[in-house]
């Protein structure tokens, strides 16, 4: 990955009176950070809770404030901030990065990529050198020849399903979007928005896509293209998609490559399938792929990276006068922010840190659902997963605490590269001691999830005895 290499070891680059203004030091004169603890977490007590919505409106410079001043409103922000990032178990967000101390000078300039990024701007103040150098790091993550696709940095994955899923519609007009019922909701956000006719496929128990009935709706609407949607990684389950069964389903319901397009979704797992395998290669027909660059690398201000074929981009391209620029992308001005963001975070860690990243975090997955396993609590982990689905925990206090998402009667975990043992450890001690008061009477019982994650991993009363301990 040359193109990423630095001539240097990451160290701060020495500041300016105008950059010292928004360094950390500078900051700690205002009182918003201690003065050498800018990067301590702190630990927070055992009783800490959630967060309560702060009854703000906007100061007046001049007028009579009897209530805190601005620095005390953010130092508190900050506190509750820090305390809270040890209970942040439920929602794919990597928030466990160091670079923001060296960035921060960045935050005085107003830095817009507007445009298309292999097209120098008409002003000085954007970072297309840098994102293309991110884009050339994930083409050849993904197996596409440098002269052969083209991409931008999004304001994160719905927005990069929004351009794969217009650039499938504009190739084939006609075409159908198929989607499975796992698949991220801004898919069908696409559908409606684009007026597209869209078909859900059933998904497996472990929301994986449903192949026989993929093959029966393309069967179906054998008359019309196919635009098919192919998660990495769904949104609560971490299920992954066969691109290659889907394929092979095309062909035997005999359609051509001109009559579908393949949109990889990979917003999470899009940074950990290729150091497992490379399931995910433009050397297939598809596509578009798309990853949120917040998630698994980690960045401060979410974003994406959204790679095509440089051939099927002219269905989009507009010439723009007033930027002197091509745009085929959703929004227009960008953030010129989270390309540096994201080319520092690919060059401090590099491949062999990402590797390092992805086995610590399938191990951690499994070391948690082992823990809950063990402790009798309905519980599944997907092959290749980092998202461990467990039963709902029956108070809500509980849930807002440990910030879990949940739907019906599930719950997870997302085993992001900042959670430790530690962490998942106080995890289990909690829930298994708070299920102790919940279920202690015998009027409430743990619910059955057999439907939503499989007979074989639910402990509730009914299947308990099949459910198999390490």
């Amino acid at each position: 990955m040359g193109s990423l290499s630095l001539e240097m070891d990451f160290e701060p680059l020495p500041m300016t009176p105008r950059s010292l203004a928004m360094t950390p030091r500078s900051l700690a004169r205002r009182r918003l950070f201690s003065i050498g603890e800018n990067k301590k977490q702190k630990v927070a007590p055992p009783g800490a809770g959630p967060r309560k919505n702060l009854e703000l409106e906007v100061m007046e410079p001049g007028l009579k404030n009897d209530g805190p001043s601005l620095d005390t409103i953010l130092v508190d922000y900050l506190d509750t901030l820090t305390q809270r990032v040890n209970f942040h178990l439920g929602y794919p967000v990597n928030i466990c990065y160091d670079h923001y101390a060296t960035l921060a000078p960045l935050l005085q300039f107003h830095l817009n990529n507007c445009g298309d990024p292999f097209l120098q701007n008409t002003v000085d103040f954007h970072s297309k050198d840098f994102e293309v150098a991110v884009l050339d790091w994930f083409a050849q993550l993904w197996e596409i020849e440098k002269d052969q696709y083209w991409g931008y940095v999004t304001n994160g994955g719905t927005e990069g399903n929004l351009h794969g899923i217009l650039l499938g519609r504009e190739l084939l007009p006609e075409g159908i979007l198929y989607a499975s019922k796992d698949s991220h909701y801004s898919v069908f956000k696409a559908a409606r928005m684009y007026r597209m006719d869209s078909e859900t496929i059933h998904s497996s128990v472990n929301g994986e896509m449903d192949y026989s009935d993929l093959r029966a709706k393309l069967l179906q609407n054998k008359d019309k293209p196919a635009i098919i949607n192919v998660t990495i990684g769904t949104t609560f389950k971490g299920a992954i998609d066969n691109v290659d069964v889907i394929l092979e389903t095309l062909k035997d319901c005999g359609y051509s490559q001109d009559r579908f397009y393949i949109h990889c979704d990979a917003a999470l797992c899009g940074l950990m399938t290729p150091f497992i395998n490379n399931m995910i290669s433009f050397k297939k027909p598809i596509g578009s792929v798309t990853i949120s660059g917040h998630k698994f690398l980690g960045c401060p201000m979410p974003c994406g990276v959204q790679i095509t074929r440089k051939s099927y981009i002219n269905n989009l391209s507009t010439n723009v006068e007033y930027i002197a620029s091509v745009d085929a992308t959703i929004s227009g001005s960008r953030n010129g922010l989270t390309p540096i963001f994201l080319w520092y975070s690919l060059s401090a860690k590099g491949q062999i840190g990402l590797q390092k990243d992805v086995k610590k975090c399938l191990d951690n997955a499994k070391y948690l659902k082992d823990g809950l396993q063990q402790a009798g609590i309905s519980v599944m982990l997907n092959e290749l997963s980092i998202i461990v689905v467990l039963e709902r925990p029956r108070d809500h206090e509980f849930v807002r605490r440990w910030q879990l998402s949940c739907v019906k009667d599930m719950a997870h975990v997302i085993v992001m590269p900042g959670i430790t043992r530690e962490m998942l450890d106080n995890f289990i001690s909690e829930l298994v001691q708070q299920r102790k008061q919940w279920y202690r009477d015998g009027k409430a019982e743990a619910p059955c999830v057999a439907e939503d994650i499989g007979a074989q991993n639910c402990a509730c009363s009914y299947h308990k005895i099949d459910y198999i301990s390490p």
